[in-house]
């Protein structure tokens, strides 16, 4: 028998060694960072293990209602239905469910394949084209367990019937989702505005603030971008636990819930907006028909109480449908307005800077009076033309310029208040640059500048609308750093008479006449009279200093909810004018803490020559037969902008002119104050007076029929 060979070791022992030491080494690695992750890291990983585990589920609030000052709706939410497919849901069975998809589509409209998912071409909720199989992919790879848009904003009755049949669907449903609505519409656009998805520049802006980008919608425009933070609210969380699909399984602590937005009720009379607004379009219309071509695009009619500052009405023509902007805002639709000459996305009684023309003389007026640069019975010659030197610097020997009237005979000779109610051109040049021995020394454009500033002009007067615009009331600084040319005494000629550098938004117009029929008190404009909480009830509320609500006052802040009227100052008892040295050419420096007030004789003046214009002078026509005494100002005031260029229309001596009107009524104690601007129209007493004269009178006879009082025949 054979012997067995003997099986030896030949692995040297340290190398068994090495090998021992080597797995020995490994195993204590994994131990120790066993070690650290279950012992000493375990609250940081067992949070990270909550957190994995956990998902913030954001609650959108309602938004806030807008009312006018009689309780009509201008804006709320309705209810919009959206399909979706719910991908955890579906079927197992492929068969079964493009089965659902094919009767789905049958019903809905949507192709049940159509279109990829791609990096080029998107899903995107409610815009993109795409099929519900590729939807129902999309679904399934990124949110299973969250609801995925297939059709949105479909019909309540076919909603109701995908309800109905999603008994036998299953993951097809119907998500009811708020949406805005707009019953006023083109009528109070301008003022309401509209919303549109969180912006992806200020997307961190909001994300702070609580909102959800794709689904949160926020203010674009108007007050819905003015009072975003009031009316949005704020939005409610769940704090959840999810498995490793997605889907929410618990509540993990109790949910915040969603506080409901705010509601404001406006100063607005949506009666009397509608009538200003058909007022307005009726008379382009017909002087357009008259002319046979569209000679007048565009227009502005605002509507106040003098005392109050309410904003009874403000119409901006044109304007756009902002009830088209509710669901999504439609690219074609927007690049249209955005293009339009006219500009109807802005707002512009508050927003457009304009020439104010002959309705500036309000303010030539009330400074020269209560200067003494001339007295009330002081007769002046008003020929058709004033020639003069124009002066750069004090020596300067000049050169000859005529300033002509709008009345190519002229006036003769005027006292104030028939040189105010003709509106003569010449008798405000001699008043705002002085004329010879006539008037030794005129008002000057820095004079000039303290009585605009006190009247309404040269700043926003914080209204409460994100267009505001400040106009603009030059001095020579201005005129220095700007157009890199010393003040002329022409300009101050031409500042006179609201042309030249003067720009002034209409509202700021029309608050310089309400100042005048107020006695030389300027209030504060409004648009706001209260913030509603969710059971109607008026809450306290202040505007700060950026123009914000708040709920807190702070300085500089003044109340607005509810409404009181605020006093920003009386003329007559309020020292807001300012006191210049002669400083034209160098610019103006005031005196230090030299300021005066207006002497109340100066407005009652002013007053009587604005009841004159309207029974025999520039608006004795427009206003014949008139039931209510009213008082007012025409303007024509000449512009040169890019469109009238383009036209060769911008001759010298010939320029194309704007249209104004502004009036009040009753003229022994007013009540309400209306201004009307409309783009190239011309003479302002033939275009825009009718329009002045018809809103007033369509005030008083909704006054009527609020009290009960039958009409005046």
């Amino acid at each position: 028998m054979q012997a067995q060979p003997t099986i030896r070791n030949e692995i040297q022992s340290w190398r068994l060694l090495a090998f021992i030491a080597v797995v020995a080494l490994v195993f204590i690695v994994f131990l120790s960072r066993l070690f650290i992750l279950q012992v000493v890291q375990n609250e940081e990983w067992t949070a990270k293990a909550a957190e994995n585990s956990a998902d913030e589920i954001n609650l959108p609030a309602l938004r806030g209602l807008i009312y006018d000052r009689n309780g009509v709706v201008l804006a709320h939410n309705v209810a919009s239905y959206n399909v979706v497919v719910n991908a955890s849901q579906l079927p197992d069975d492929p068969g079964a469910t493009q089965e659902i998809f094919r009767q789905l589509s049958q019903l809905i409209g949507v192709p049940v394949s159509q279109s990829e998912i791609t990096l080029e071409n998107p899903y995107v909720p409610c815009i993109s084209d795409h099929g519900i199989s590729q939807i129902a992919e999309y679904a399934e790879t990124s949110t299973p367990y969250q609801p995925v848009r297939i059709k949105c904003d479909v019909d309540e009755r076919l909603a109701m019937i995908v309800l109905e049949k999603a008994v036998d669907w299953p993951g097809i449903s119907v998500e009811i989702q708020s949406i805005r609505e707009y019953p006023t519409s083109s009528v109070t656009a301008a003022i309401v505005g509209f919303l549109g998805p969180v912006p992806a520049a200020l997307e961190d802006f909001y994300v702070e603030k609580g909102l959800v980008p794709n689904r949160d919608k926020v203010g674009y425009a108007g007050l819905e971008l003015q009072y975003q933070d009031v009316l949005a609210g704020r939005n409610g969380q769940r704090l959840v636990q999810i498995d490793v699909a997605g889907q929410a399984l618990r509540d993990i602590s109790p949910p915040i819930e969603p506080r409901a937005g705010r509601s404001v009720r406006l100063t607005l009379d949506t009666r009397l907006q509608q009538a200003a607004e058909q007022i307005l379009v009726d008379e382009i219309e017909d002087w357009n028909a008259y002319f046979g071509e569209q000679r007048y695009s565009s227009g502005v009619v605002i509507a106040m109480n003098p005392r109050t500052g309410e904003i009874l009405s403000m119409v901006s023509y044109p304007t756009y449908e902002n009830n088209r902007m509710a669901r999504l805002i439609p690219f074609y639709y927007y690049n249209q307005l955005v293009n339009d000459p006219t500009n109807p996305l802005l707002n512009h009684a508050v927003g457009d800077v304009l020439p104010a023309g002959s309705v500036f003389k309000l303010v030539t007026g009330v400074g020269a009076l209560n200067e003494g640069v001339v007295t009330p019975d002081q007769i002046i010659s008003t020929p058709p033309k004033l020639e003069v030197t124009e002066k750069y610097y004090a020596n300067d020997p000049g050169r000859a310029r005529e300033f002509v009237d709008w009345n190519k005979a002229g006036f003769g000779h005027l006292d104030f208040i028939h040189g105010l109610s003709n509106s003569s051109n010449v008798y405000f040049y001699k008043l705002g640059g002085g004329f010879e021995d006539e008037v030794p020394a005129g008002l000057g454009i820095c004079r000039l500048g303290t009585y605009a500033a006190a009247m309404g002009y040269g700043s926003a007067p914080g209204i409460g609308l994100p267009d505001e615009e400040d106009g603009l009331i030059p001095d020579p600084t201005w005129k220095r750093i700007n157009q890199a040319e010393s003040w002329s005494s022409g300009d101050t000629y031409i500042a006179s008479v609201g042309q030249g550098y003067v720009l002034a938004t209409p509202i700021q117009v029309l608050l310089s006449a309400a100042t005048v029929a107020n006695d030389g008190k300027l209030v504060q404009p409004t648009l706001l009279r209260e913030v509603l909480d969710s059971n109607g009830n008026t809450i306290q509320m202040w505007r700060n200093a950026d123009g914000d609500l708040v709920d807190q006052p702070v300085d500089g802040a003044f109340q607005v909810s509810p409404f009181q009227p605020r006093l920003k100052w009386d003329l007559t008892v309020d020292p807001v004018i300012q006191e210049y040295g002669e400083t034209t050419v160098r610019g103006c420096e005031p005196i230090p803490g030299q300021k005066k007030t207006v002497a109340p004789w100066v407005f009652d003046t002013m007053k009587q020559g604005m009841r004159l214009a309207v029974t025999e002078g520039t608006l004795v026509r427009q206003f014949e037969g008139e039931t209510i005494s009213a008082a007012g100002k025409t303007g024509t005031a000449e512009y040169c902008d890019k469109y009238a260029n383009a036209l060769n229309r911008c001759i010298p001596g010939n320029w194309p002119s704007h249209a104004w009107t502004v009036a009040f009524a009753p003229y022994e104690n007013p009540e309400i104050a209306v201004v009307a601007y409309v783009y190239n129209g011309n003479e302002g007493a033939t275009v825009a007076g009718p329009i002045v004269r018809r809103v007033l009178e369509a005030y008083f006879e909704l006054k009527n029929i609020d009290s009960g009082a039958v009409p005046a025949p």
